[in-house]
């Protein structure tokens, strides 16, 4: 039994002359995306340091719950070493795994921060994680509502990261992986400058996975590029595809219960 995926993947440091302080990893079974903070030289390594501790788990045959949490807890480790008298350094950490549960392939989504992962099926895009963030904090509570938190000048301020003085954990989901979702793991640098029905309409429009992440690149720069930007697409394909991911049933049993929900925020900073 295997989920057969395509993958395109593009950054930009952006158009206000920043170092790109984004890392990302895009090779199966894990795509996922890292937005540094504390300094173009700190928030580099931050988010390098988080995706390198991923990068032992592509190719594997099955990844499950407890090697990506191992994976985060290594990389909040390495990010803290990092730490010097001044401004810690530290990282967003978002995206899926490609795993399995009894005899059906899922999406294992992670998220800490800010940075974002969507999944677009049957005309609809759907926001995966939730912001740790600020103004998130005020949408869930009713105090603000969701168009005026795009706006905000809170709206990069996050309450949750690996590394930055944070000790807030990641959230997980499980998403049953189904032949023609698009999955969207992407820096805020890309949400920040495109509304979700622009996105909708470029995923729906461009076919192909890499022309897809090359175009949200460029139209994020038209619209400002403030920010780096890094995007990754996945499609999952009923018939073939650039990568197949063998997913032979030996996942936990504890696996299929991980769905988390924002808990209460720890310290943080932005991103």
């Amino acid at each position: 039994m295997s989920v057969r995926v395509g993958h395109g993947a593009a950054t930009h440091a952006g158009l206000r002359g920043r170092a790109n302080e984004d890392s990302y990893l895009a090779a199966a079974p894990v795509f996922v995306v890292a937005d540094g903070m504390g300094g173009h030289e700190a928030g580099a390594r931050a988010s390098a340091a988080a995706v390198a501790e991923f990068e032992p788990l592509v190719g594997v045959a099955v990844v499950t719950n407890q090697d990506v949490r191992a994976a985060i807890e290594r990389a909040r480790a390495n990010i803290d070493a990092l730490a010097t008298g001044q401004r810690a350094a530290g990282t967003t950490l978002t995206g899926v795994v490609l795993t399995r549960v009894g005899d059906a392939g899922y999406w294992l989504t992670l998220n800490i921060g800010d940075s974002r992962t969507y999944r677009w099926a049957r005309g609809r895009l759907e926001q995966i994680s939730v912001d740790h963030s600020v103004v998130q904090e005020l949408v869930d509570s009713g105090q603000m509502d969701a168009e005026t938190a795009a706006r905000h000048a809170r709206r990069n301020e996050i309450t949750r990261a690996l590394g930055a003085g944070s000790v807030g954990q990641a959230d997980f989901w499980m998403l049953p992986a189904e032949s023609g979702d698009r999955i969207l793991v992407c820096s805020d640098g890309l949400s920040t400058e495109l509304d979700d029905e622009r996105i909708a309409r470029i995923l729906d429009e461009e076919t192909e996975p890499q022309d897809a992440a090359q175009r949200l690149v460029h139209e994020a720069l038209l619209h400002g590029g403030r920010d780096n930007v890094t995007v990754i697409v996945i499609d999952a394909l009923g018939d073939g595809g650039d990568d197949v991911y063998d997913t032979v049933p030996s996942a936990q049993p504890d696996d299929a219960d991980i769905d988390t929900r924002p808990r209460a925020a720890a310290a943080g900073g932005r991103a």
